[in-house]
């Protein structure tokens, strides 16, 4: 499912779900994954925003990988920023605070050997 997607609406995102942007998946680097649309929460979202966590492994530890979990509030790919970033080859949890956009997607900005990368958000 890598690569972004012009697909309109793009699938949503409920609070309590999780998706796979990559899942078990080789892609080549730089690559960006599908984006997903953070659905509105009836006005919960309040002045602090989401809570988004974001999970990476990978079948065998790479040598090097570098990913990024990206934002945007209008659904164009020049418009999506960096929230967060992960270089760890063991693969982690990370979680952002405060997230106020209204797309989310990962990007695997470069990985070097290792296996297959999966990578889970949740809202």
């Amino acid at each position: 499912m890598p690569n972004y997607n012009a697909q309109n609406p793009p699938f949503a995102v409920y609070p309590g779900d999780v998706v796979f942007p990559f899942n078990g998946e080789s892609p080549s680097p730089p690559q960006t994954s599908q984006q997903f649309a953070l659905a509105p929460t009836g006005g919960a979202a309040g002045p602090g925003g989401r809570v988004v966590a974001w999970q990476i492994s990978f079948a065998s530890a790479p040598a090097s990988v570098s990913l990024a979990l990206q934002a945007a509030d209008v659904d164009a790919d020049a418009n999506y920023q960096n929230l967060d970033s992960s270089t760890n080859t063991s693969g982690e949890r990370r979680q952002v605070t405060n997230v106020q956009a209204r797309f989310l997607r990962v990007r695997l900005v470069s990985q070097s050997g290792g296996g297959a990368i999966t990578v889970s958000v949740g809202v």
